[in-house]
């Protein structure tokens, strides 16, 4: 893995390790963080530190991976999805100062290979997406997704069960 460090108008990458053959298009900013070889990250995209991203991965613009989120091999994420790493985000400590990273603790996230998360979805922390899942469009995932599980809404349901290798 080569480790990328770019800082111009178009592309903040700090300590960014990556595969081979890994596509990173413009305004995406990245610290910390791995990418797998065969990936591609679409504009406008942020990878948080100690985020991981698996092989053959495609991240779809707008989409804003934090810390603890851990995406395995040929998964897709669409467009502008969010996760989410705090069960109980604030702003300010019970005194009024403003909160550090001391202040609060990472819930991490994992995503299955294979897994296809569609547009504008959002998964809460703590999630485990299953092998093959597929997330529809606009849900909000507040539970774990079963391996081959179809799953939509707000919040997300399972709508669907597939066998493994059979595509939804």
């Amino acid at each position: 893995m080569e480790i990328l460090n770019v800082d111009t108008p178009r592309q903040s990458l700090r300590n960014v390790r990556v595969g081979d053959n890994v596509r990173i298009f413009n305004f995406v900013n990245a610290y910390e963080c791995t990418i797998g070889a065969g990936s591609k990250v679409g504009a406008f995209v942020e990878i948080q530190k100690g985020a991981f991203i698996g092989e053959n991965c495609k991240i779809s613009s707008h989409s804003f991976i934090c810390e603890g989120v851990h995406i395995g091999n040929g998964v897709f994420i669409g467009h502008h999805v969010a996760f989410i790493n705090d069960k109980y985000p604030r702003a300010v400590n019970p005194d009024g100062s403003m909160q550090t990273e001391a202040d609060w603790e990472v819930v991490e996230t994992h995503i299955g290979d294979g897994a296809s998360i569609g547009t504008g979805s959002t998964i809460l922390g703590g999630i485990r997406i299953g092998t093959g899942a597929m997330v529809g469009a606009g849900s909000v995932v507040t539970r774990d997704v079963p391996d081959h599980a179809v799953v939509a809404g707000n919040p997300a349901r399972i709508i669907r069960q597939h066998k493994e290798g059979n595509q939804p």
